[in-house]
């Protein structure tokens, strides 16, 4: 309960607008409502583009460095001390103040290993505000072009006429085969591993 009253005051308190902000698409799980706590709070600063700028050099710094990846991993480190540290990190590399909030917030609940995909529920958001819809499809190996082709044909006929589709592929071996598609707030699992878990819960509740 209390990381859910943080979040609330990260989207009320960095404005005292009483400005009312309308979601362009629902994201949920715990990282959607840090994405949407983040949204709405940098929406009433007007600071959206820069909170995104922000995190996606985050996001590249996770992949490339090593040291950060540790820092926001690591269930050791005094969660005070690093959301001081982050905060100060981002006030000398001038970050939107919304950016500085989150991190800070992540570190202080212990949260900071969910960042990446916080940032991605944020990305999806940031999409829907441009009238984008962000797809993601995970394989048991890369697609080839044609189906990567193919299956963007067969997305793009449920949009509508001003949305501008952003597919990025993922290759998860776990899956077995066949696809799980995310589309904006919707997730189509259609992998042999769900199936293979299917057949088996009905096969044991039967036995």
């Amino acid at each position: 309960m209390a990381a859910v009253n943080k979040l609330a005051l990260l989207a009320r308190s960095m404005s005292s607008s009483a400005k009312t902000v309308k979601l362009p698409i629902q994201v949920f799980g715990l990282e959607g409502r840090y994405a949407t706590a983040l949204y709405t709070a940098a929406s009433k600063m007007s600071q959206l583009d820069q909170v995104e700028k922000d995190l996606v050099r985050i996001q590249d710094s996770i992949k490339t460095d090593p040291k950060m990846r540790e820092y926001v991993a690591s269930p050791i480190i005094n969660r005070k001390a690093l959301g001081t540290a982050l905060r100060e990190t981002c006030e000398k590399l001038r970050m939107a103040p919304a950016t500085s909030n989150l991190l800070g917030l992540m570190a202080d609940n212990g949260r900071l290993k969910k960042l990446d995909t916080v940032i991605n529920a944020f990305k999806t958001i940031m999409a829907a505000h441009r009238g984008d819809v962000v797809c993601e499809v995970v394989s048991a190996k890369p697609l080839e072009s044609s189906q990567r082709k193919e299956l963007e044909g067969a997305l793009k006929a449920f949009l509508k006429p001003n949305q501008n589709l952003q597919l990025t592929a993922r290759v998860d071996p776990n899956i077995i085969g066949g696809l799980i598609v995310s589309v904006g707030d919707k997730y189509i699992d259609m992998s042999i591993a769900t199936k293979v878990r299917l057949y088996t819960d009905v096969i044991s509740s039967a036995a």
